[in-house]
């Protein structure tokens, strides 16, 4: 596709979101699973469904603008859960994993607020406030996750089980 248009870039930014959305929604379970922390582990699976809900935004958007969601693999998001498949696969201490797990989410977290922020903003420029609210929505759940996720990583990482500070 040749961007000749804001529009086009836009279009181009929510094919990869929902790429990268995709994407995410088949990592999750593996992440869930490869958890031992119990609120670790719960929190995947509600941003599980949270992430179901923002593909089926994004379809309902590109449907509105007369676009499939079909668009390139989002090769960004491919590498930064490819990071957090290898940190399944870290022999590690429960804990250890659990705050590899937390890292590599966080990576995920912070690659969807600046694509949904940019989204956001093209959609802005383009007059598009229905959009707006749902990208914004999907913005504010992400931003929220990146939050829940600080918490755990918090609890997993207290200074009890950590060794003496490195100098």
């Amino acid at each position: 596709m040749k961007l000749e248009t804001l529009k086009d870039l836009y279009v181009q930014e929510l094919k990869d979101l929902y790429s990268a959305e995709t994407q995410i929604i088949k990592a999750l379970p593996k992440m869930v699973k490869a958890s031992t922390n119990k609120q670790l582990a719960t929190g995947f699976q509600a941003h599980l469904s949270q992430t179901k809900e923002h593909a089926t935004r994004l379809e309902r958007i590109l449907k509105g603008h007369n676009e499939s969601t079909q668009g390139p693999k989002c090769k960004g998001m491919e590498g930064v859960l490819k990071e957090g498949a290898e940190m399944i696969k870290e022999d590690a201490d429960d804990e250890v994993r659990d705050a590899g797990l937390i890292s590599a989410a966080q990576r995920v977290e912070h690659y969807e607020i600046s694509g949904y922020t940019t989204a956001k903003n093209l959609a802005q420029q383009l007059r598009q406030g229905a959009v707006v609210a749902l990208l914004s929505k999907s913005l504010a759940e992400e931003e929220n996750a990146d939050q829940l996720l600080d918490q755990v990583a918090r609890t997993l990482m207290s200074v009890a089980q950590m060794p003496a500070a490195i100098e």
